[in-house]
């Protein structure tokens, strides 16, 4: 009204009566169910809006009779190509994979339900120089990644690792085997059908260990969105050539560079993007331009999501402003580098081990496991669960709470991992909101056949009432920022609130044994068989599994 009365050069006050005179409420309006409750007029000429009990538990009733809780799909769905969850061919997971492929998978699961064509890449590290000195290795000891079929992941890598150590000790310490490493590199790169094959046993090694570790993850990956940097070989002389005859690249000293105004180095000189090296060899970055083209020339990609390390940022502006240059990318078809932080220990430094090394993903997972399943056995008595339950929900909710800890902060900070506090039953934790969602399950299985969900309008709510149903119907708004943003953090802070409130109706609201009589256990019974759905769903977008009993 401020606003507004200044406009018409009017007092605020008496204009926002003069609006409420003319805003039906329930004391004057004819509608028997009524949106507005009330209007107030505060201060200097501020309306305060209370919504009707019966329009807030109507609402609620109509979202809870569609499968998608009332959540609309995009009136004009596009296609999203995200890149996320990137390991490397021949080494372990650290953990540093862990927050590409959480938050990748979060937003693949929220674009999808939001109504977006979704195609997934796994940009793998499977090409390069190296490649030349393991597949050299491996011709000249043939039985070196020989094991028995279906191998674990764990042995798949224990492989892998061997090769390696081998590899590499030969390379350095044999100047021959080093020669014969880069030769065989030409062969690699000119697709020698006897060096393709052995490279190909490797990355098939590879993808086992990969698979168990996303497995543990509860990620789902599929062979055929695995699309490495030797995936877009053969198209990088073609980029090379497109960018040099367009003028966006220029030869410098025998390299074929793309230079920037705002990108210099320590001394203020431009700092180019090299697109081919001066001895005729392909760096990252015509790797990624040649992947741009593809996901934009093939797959009919409008929007492109990398879920990367925020120390690539300043490579992936310098790419992206190629791309723009040419024309890959343009006002209809844009990029969007989704930076995310580092994860650090309690210290507050780069999480490491005790010896200094990088943590391996595998160790961490099984760590998170095995501390939730002994919080899920000392709670298990009451419970009646078997050892295989017992493990099964420590997998849930240890694995739940490294995702949630991970999703819960924004992408771009770091975050402490602290195992203790994860799995912690109070705070802002995933083993909270699960345990909320389980006491729900709880009183629902106690109810019984006689007393069901069923919501009833015509009743006042509680306090605790409005709150929890006011929240509950922001669920489709936030989903909407959240996809709109690729900012699952909000997702999770709604949860987390969501939870909370869950919490404080649980508390001064008795559901079975409601003093308002058969009625109103139902309508409390509907507002937990609502909230839990919705626990569920925002849950499940956030690929965290919400046990029945906890």
């Amino acid at each position: 009204m401020l606003a507004l009365a200044k406009k018409l050069k009017g007092n605020p006050r008496e204009l926002a009566s003069k609006v409420v005179s003319h805003l039906p409420v329930a004391a004057t309006s004819a509608d028997p169910d009524p949106v507005i409750e009330d209007i107030e007029v505060s201060g200097p000429g501020f309306l305060n809006i209370t919504i009707a009990d019966s329009a807030i538990t109507a609402t609620l009733a109509a979202r809870a009779a569609d499968d998608r809780l009332g959540v609309p799909r995009a009136d004009s769905p596009g296609t999203t190509v995200i890149d996320y969850a990137q390991p490397n061919v021949a080494k372990e997971m650290h953990v540093g994979h862990l927050r590409s492929a959480v938050i990748g998978d979060a937003v693949v699961r929220i674009l999808e339900f939001a109504g977006e064509q979704v195609v997934r890449r796994h940009h793998i590290g499977d090409w390069g120089t190296q490649f030349g000195m393991l597949i050299q290795y491996l011709i000249e000891h043939p039985h070196e990644l020989d094991h028995k079929d279906a191998a674990s992941g764990q042995e798949a890598m224990s492989n892998l690792n061997r090769l390696y150590k081998a590899a590499r000790a030969l390379f350095d310490s044999d100047e021959e085997f080093k020669e014969r490493s880069r030769r065989r590199v030409v062969d690699l790169q000119a697709g020698d059908e006897e060096t393709i094959a052995l490279w190909r046993k490797f990355v098939d090694e590879s993808k086992i260990y990969f698979y168990s570790v996303f497995d543990k993850l509860d990620i789902e990956i599929h062979d055929p969105d695995v699309v490495g940097e030797s995936g877009y070989n053969d198209m990088l002389a073609e980029t090379s050539r497109l960018l040099e005859e367009s003028g966006v690249a220029v030869r410098s000293e025998g390299a074929l560079c793309v230079f920037f105004d705002d990108v210099k180095g320590p001394e203020g000189k431009p700092v180019p993007l090299i697109v081919q090296k001066s001895d005729g060899g392909f760096g990252y970055a015509a790797t990624d331009l040649s992947a741009i083209r593809d996901r934009v020339q093939h797959l009919k990609a409008d929007t492109l999501l990398y879920v990367v390390d925020a120390r690539q940022s300043l490579h992936f502006k310098m790419v992206f402003e190629t791309a723009r240059r040419i024309g890959w990318l343009n006002d209809q078809v844009h990029a969007v580098q989704l930076a995310f932080g580092t994860v650090l220990g309690k210290d507050g430094k780069p999480f490491k081990t005790r010896a200094g090394e990088t943590v391996r993903l595998e160790d961490l997972l099984d760590e998170a496991t095995e501390r939730a399943a002994a919080v899920v056995r000392e709670k298990s008595e009451k419970l009646g669960l078997t050892e295989e339950e017992i493990l099964e929900r420590g997998a849930q909710v240890g694995i739940g709470a490294v995702k949630y800890a991970d999703l819960s902060t924004s992408a771009s900070r770091d975050y402490k991992f602290d195992l203790d506090q994860m799995v912690s039953l109070n705070g802002d934790t995933s083993v909270y909101l699960q345990y909320a969602y389980a006491r729900i399950q709880s009183i629902l299985r106690r109810a019984g056949e006689g007393q069901r969900p069923l919501a009833h309008p015509e009743l006042r709510l509680a306090p605790a009432e409005r709150a929890l149903g006011l929240h509950l119907d922001q669920f489709g708004e936030t989903l909407r920022e959240v996809a709109a943003g690729f900012e699952p953090h909000k997702l999770a802070g709604y949860l987390y609130q969501l939870a909370s409130l869950y919490t404080t109706f649980y508390d001064q609201c008795p559901v079975l044994k409601a003093e308002g009589g058969p009625a109103q256990v139902e309508n409390r019974l509907f507002l937990c068989d609502i909230t839990a759905r919705t626990l569920r769903q925002g849950m499940t977008l956030l690929g965290i599994r919400t046990p029945e009993r906890l």
